[in-house]
């Protein structure tokens, strides 16, 4: 619950985040959760950067952390340190496989850190992957689009981004902003009355006031 406030965008966070983080420092803990503490500690004063440090020092230390990844590779998404989006990730992957529950987010994180250093194929290679192990993994799905944005590949972004639609969409956090991104590759085309459908329903129809939303609204 912490994290999940803490890496939010929304104004009514901090004082929840404040009150995960009491509650946690209260509760012994081992050396790894006193780590998870610190880093809460950090989101709930702002200083996001420290955050990421130790996050980076936990994922080091204990590579199938999949939390410590997940919370530090949004930290660095939020704080656009594009180098550790990939490095953070690929430093983890040698300990992990197939075989290991929530593999398919590990390959679609590093999809996202490859796209964002401008290592396309590799990035595309790897969230495909992730997507065909889990179709729902909006996170992969999203990595992908950015690769095809990147490339000008707007009839292809359309074709991924309306196959899966039904999956991604499920329970996603991120699933106004990848029909953003659907909405992105119709404007491009100039396909105004795909992009008023797009705007009017998925993207804001229910007129949502989540912050991540409007700003995507707004774009």
């Amino acid at each position: 619950k912490g994290y999940l406030y803490g890496l939010s965008t929304e104004a009514g966070a901090q004082p929840v985040v404040e009150a995960c983080h009491a509650a946690a420092s209260r509760v012994a803990a081992t050396p790894r959760e006193r780590g998870h503490v610190a880093a809460l500690g950090h989101l709930a004063q702002g200083r996001w950067h420290e955050a990421g440090k130790v996050l980076a020092d936990l994922a080091d230390a204990y590579p199938r952390d999949a939390l410590a990844l997940q919370a530090g590779h949004q930290v660095d998404f939020f704080t656009g340190n594009a180098p550790m989006l990939r490095a953070r990730i690929e430093k983890a992957l040698p300990h992990w496989d197939e075989t290991l529950p929530g593999y398919h987010a590990l390959l679609g994180m590093h999809a996202f850190g490859l796209e964002e250093n401008a290592d396309y194929a590799a990035a595309e290679s790897a969230g495909r992957r992730a997507v065909d192990l889990e179709p729902r993994d909006g996170w992969a799905q999203h990595a992908v689009a950015h690769v095809m944005e990147m490339q000008c590949r707007q009839q292809d972004g359309i074709a991924w981004m309306r196959e899966n639609t039904e999956k991604w969409t499920k329970d996603s956090f991120l699933q106004v902003h990848n029909w953003w991104h659907l909405a992105l590759f119709h404007y491009e085309l100039g396909e105004t009355d795909a992009i008023f459908e797009l705007f009017d329903g998925p993207i804001y129809g229910s007129g949502s006031t989540i912050a991540l939303n409007m700003v995507d609204a707004s774009a």
